[in-house]
């Protein structure tokens, strides 16, 4: 009797089991696109670098930073001995007053004869006019003109060589062109400078890029504003766009430098000629079809996955590619849409029915 009523139960749970459908999980097949890439050694390259010079004589009087300093944008880098330039500024600021007092005498030189010229002029109809009197305060005239002419040009002689010497007392401050950091330090105080004489080499880490020889053949996918994943020491996933690829090849490695733009801040992280992996694509992508890899089963050398259709698990043979993160390539076997089970297939057969559950 009781073993009756267990063969009941057993029954019982079967029917109701096969009435009801095996728990599964589900995931769908999809088409995305797909990328192949190559990892390339670059580095990272100043965009801004090289040696701020003197732009006028005289000795160091002071030098504000050391290697290593950061400045910014119009910052004194460096003082020269000002007082001879002082002192020519002076100089020619009394140029240029002496200059302006001779035009003004010049003007009035010309106004005075001008007028002498005009009462002359009045009397040519009377006894008293004469014509070699007349002729002679023309001539006086023209040349004072002349005088005038030459006191004006005096006067803008003086006045550039005043800016001139502006110009120089002004560039007795060596300042920072551009922001970045100081990483050696030509001179010292008291050496005497040229003009063009250098004073520090200036390198700005905020605006470096990438730099990568990449081959030849696989530079065609990488067009201007193509984002690529960068690692650098033990930072990775970090992003960079192409800037330019650059129309010279070199003949012995067959690569050519391409520029990339840093999506990520490089100031205070990264150092010029840091060594840099890139991964540029080797072509352009393509659109591919991928099914999960928890669908995926391995039967007697053959891959298959259980495709639901309606309420029931159908068993269906594959052909698969690449493997791409958590997913494969379906080469054949499978379309996009298409339901498979990627949980609960390990015990499945073949037309069985199923439900989807948590």
């Amino acid at each position: 009797m009781l073993a009756s009523l267990m063969a009941l139960v057993v029954f019982s749970s079967s029917v109701w089991a096969e009435e009801e459908g095996t728990i599964v999980r589900l995931d769908e097949v999809r088409s995305e696109p797909m990328e192949q890439t190559m990892p390339v050694l670059g580095r990272l390259i100043a965009r801004q670098t090289g040696v701020v010079a003197s732009r006028s004589k005289g000795a160091v009087e002071e030098l504000t930073v050391s290697v290593g300093d950061r400045v910014v944008k119009g910052q004194v880098l460096a003082r020269l001995f000002a007082e001879r330039l002082e002192w020519q500024r002076e100089l020619g600021a009394a140029e240029v007053l002496a200059a302006e007092a001779d035009m003004q005498a010049s003007e009035a030189q010309v106004k005075l004869l001008t007028q002498e010229l005009a009462r002359l002029e009045r009397l040519r109809k009377s006894a008293a006019f004469s014509q070699a009197r007349f002729e002679d305060k023309s001539q006086e005239v023209l040349r004072a003109k002349g005088n005038l002419s030459s006191a004006k040009a005096a006067q803008i002689q003086a006045k550039a060589n005043l800016e001139l010497s502006e110009i120089g007392l002004k560039d007795a401050a060596v300042i920072a062109p551009y922001p970045g950091v100081v990483t050696v330090r030509h001179t010292e105080v008291g050496a005497y400078l040229d003009v063009g004489a250098p004073v520090v080499t200036l390198l700005d880490d905020e605006s470096m890029e990438l730099e990568a020889d990449v081959p030849s053949e696989r530079t065609g996918g990488l067009i201007p504003g193509k984002e690529v994943v960068v690692a650098i020491g033990s930072e990775k996933g970090l992003k960079a766009t192409v800037r330019a690829v650059v129309p010279q090849e070199n003949p012995l490695t067959r690569t050519r430098a391409v520029r990339f733009t840093p999506l990520f801040d490089t100031a205070q992280r990264f150092a010029a000629n840091q060594s840099a992996t890139l991964h540029v694509p080797i072509g352009s992508a393509r659109d591919i079809t991928t099914v999960h890899k928890d669908a995926v089963l391995s039967r007697k050398g053959n891959k298959l996955v259980f495709v639901a259709q309606k309420d029931a698990a159908q068993v269906r043979p594959v052909k698969l590619g690449d493997s791409i993160g958590q997913r494969f390539e379906v080469l054949s076997g499978l379309k996009p849409g298409d339901k498979v089970v990627v949980r609960g297939n390990e015990r499945l057969r073949p037309g069985e029915k199923i439900r989807t559950g948590s």
